[in-house]
């Protein structure tokens, strides 16, 4: 019999495993990486307003990472390039690379449209909020541990 915990983190995993399949092949179409697509999708989202720092802190990815995939959009000409201090610069997107970020936001939503197949609204929202809840108190618990159960679990 699968648990709560077995239960949760298989669904987690299997929707990040598909998810990073689904952004690959996507992103594949124009030479870029799968986990690129996010970096763009929150570039285009908060365009002028997100520094190459900011956008490695929101999506939890090392600096490292961030700078080699605005390299690889500097160069692709998908964003303008940098003119100012390499973290602290606002992130701008080319003609081009809007124009791609909305390809991308229509498939990400086609998928997502797909994928919640059998979903009321109301089930959509209560699922997000929910995994915003589990999100928030996950991140909590990891950065000042666990605490002990009053049963002693």
């Amino acid at each position: 019999m699968i648990d709560r915990f077995e239960r949760f983190t298989l669904s987690i995993f299997h929707i990040s495993r598909y998810w990073n399949k689904i952004a690959t092949d996507e992103m594949k179409k124009y030479g870029l990486r799968g986990s690129y697509a996010l970096y763009l999708l929150m570039i285009a989202g908060e365009e002028g307003e997100i520094t190459a720092a900011r956008l490695a802190a929101l999506c939890q990815r090392d600096k490292a990472d961030v700078s080699r995939a605005m390299a690889v959009f500097e160069k692709k000409g998908i964003l303008e390039p940098n003119k100012g201090a390499k973290y602290r610069a606002n992130l701008i997107l080319t003609d081009k690379g809007r124009e791609l970020a909305r390809q991308i936001n229509r498939r990400a939503g086609l998928a997502l449209q797909q994928a919640g197949n059998g979903l009321s609204e109301e089930m959509r929202e209560n699922m997000y909020r929910s995994l915003d809840i589990i999100a928030a108190n996950m991140r909590v618990i990891s950065e000042s541990g666990l605490e002990d159960s009053p049963d002693g679990l």
